[in-house]
């Protein structure tokens, strides 16, 4: 059988089903762009977008469930099987005056004049499920084999039309474990006013979509050497070249870069990873008793412009304060002689929620210096063994998790609502910190009896 029958067979039932629709009207369909790349990868596909020659009001009559998504720009979805698709008439475009979207669209019939608007050639190869015919003017099978993102024609052209691509570039080089062609690269530097225009929302996506993939490092030193993370992110751009201190054999913008790598789990713990630094550049010093560098308060400072650099980007505030947190307390200076009240009292600070994260996080910060690490990774091994001792005593970390309340102490102790009550908790709280035996309700109440007379 050959390739491109196997591809075909591959098209799942929904999809092959609208283009046999298309036939028996005298049209024709194929699936076309990212979905045919992944299928040509071996990868799982996500969505199926179709394309034809048929004008979208053609599209509406010919399919008994549709939905109108875009019929200005020809983009109608279809509902096959309780799945959605969206088919698109092939078409060629105008000027793109807002480096977003076309000012207007051509509606055609050729293939390869729809394929030569497409950004990348990789993206711009049609598959016809009915024939097996693969249809790839401009050669993008060839670039997957080389692992090649190159423009489809002109890239001033496509950079210029549509802001938005050359994250996309820098993405795929990621996610597709790709080279950026030369000329490619080149002309994202010469796009960069185009690039202004992209929305936050839209830069937040695709950083995102970049830490999914196995190593998002190559996408942001894409962004880094073509300006484009100078215009999102330029806080970033002070850690290049940054000297650091005897305990990193690399600069801070490197060890950033293989902290992200090195960093597992979802895409916000990965963001944490990149920004976890941000704050060294800012706080850096010469010590005077041993002259290497300092960077005392780095994580507050650096957790401080992180949260800048979120709400600029319109990260959605539990990312944004979740990403914040792991900066703000990524510095883990543990010490085998901490008293298990010193191990309570820092789960109390960190928070019960954010330790898994904030272990990843600190290994993946560890294993990026560059030095021997081994002596590190095991205190961190033996503190998340304290801290699961001590969740798993159930001790109480919080004034919510106390044996009193509020309530309480207004009801038995004749205590006014107000600040002292929020006091009264919190030493409390302290005090269970201190000997985990506090924590029985009536020793509690004796405790804020003493307290309550000590301030008559």
């Amino acid at each position: 059988m050959a390739p491109e029958s196997r591809l075909a067979d591959a098209v799942p039932e929904p999809a092959r089903e609208i283009c046999r629709v298309l036939a028996r009207a005298g049209r024709r369909g194929w699936v076309v762009g990212g979905c045919v790349r992944d299928l040509l990868r071996g990868e799982p596909v996500a969505d199926w977008d179709v394309c034809t020659d048929a004008r979208p009001e053609e599209v509406s009559r010919l399919f008994r469930r549709t939905i109108p998504t875009g019929i200005e720009h020809g983009t109608v979805t279809v509902l096959m099987d309780r799945q959605p698709f969206e088919v698109t008439t092939l078409r060629g475009e105008g000027a793109y005056s807002d480096g977003r979207r076309p000012g207007s669209v051509t509606f055609l019939t050729d293939l390869d004049a729809d394929l030569a608007r497409r950004d990348f050639t990789v993206n711009a190869i049609a598959l016809d499920p009915l024939t097996g015919a693969l249809s790839d003017p401009f050669g993008g099978a060839r670039d997957l084999e080389r692992r090649l993102i190159r423009a489809v024609g002109d890239p001033r052209a496509r950079f210029s039309e549509d802001g938005l691509r050359v994250l996309r570039a820098a993405r795929f080089v990621s996610t597709l474990e790709a080279a950026l062609d030369p000329a490619t690269e080149a002309a994202i530097g010469q796009t960069l006013d185009t690039f202004r225009k992209v929305s936050p929302e839209r830069v937040r996506d695709e950083w995102l979509k970049t830490m999914k993939a196995r190593a998002p490092s190559a996408s942001f030193d894409v962004m880094r050497r073509t300006g484009v993370l100078a215009v999102t992110c330029p806080e970033l751009m002070e850690s290049v070249g940054l000297e650091q201190n005897q305990w990193h054999a690399f600069d801070a913008w490197e060890h950033a870069m293989r902290c992200l790598d090195a960093c597992p789990g979802g895409p916000i713990l990965r963001v944490a990873a990149l920004l976890h630094d941000v704050g060294k550049p800012r706080t850096r010093a010469r010590s005077d008793k041993t002259g290497d560098y300092t960077f005392y308060e780095h994580e507050r400072v650096g957790a401080r412009m992180s949260d800048a650099i979120l709400s600029r980007l319109r990260f959605s505030n539990d990312d944004r304060a979740r990403v914040v947190e792991l900066v703000k307390h990524h510095l883990i200076c543990y010490d085998d002689a901490w008293s298990d009240a010193a191990v309570r009292r820092w789960l109390r600070r960190v928070g019960e929620g954010l330790t898994g994260d904030l272990w990843a996080l600190a290994r993946a910060d560890a294993l990026a210096k560059g030095r021997p690490v081994d002596d590190e990774l095991a205190r961190l091994d033996r503190l998340s063994a304290r801290v699961a001792g001590v969740l798993a005593a159930g001790q109480a970390l919080s004034v919510r998790a106390l044996a009193v309340d509020g309530n309480d102490l207004i009801r038995e102790l004749s205590m006014k609502p107000g600040r002292q009550i929020g006091e009264t908790l919190e030493a409390l709280l302290q005090a269970v910190l201190d000997d985990p035996a506090a924590t029985d309700r009536a020793r509690l109440r004796e405790l804020a009896r003493a307290m309550v007379a000590a301030r008559a």
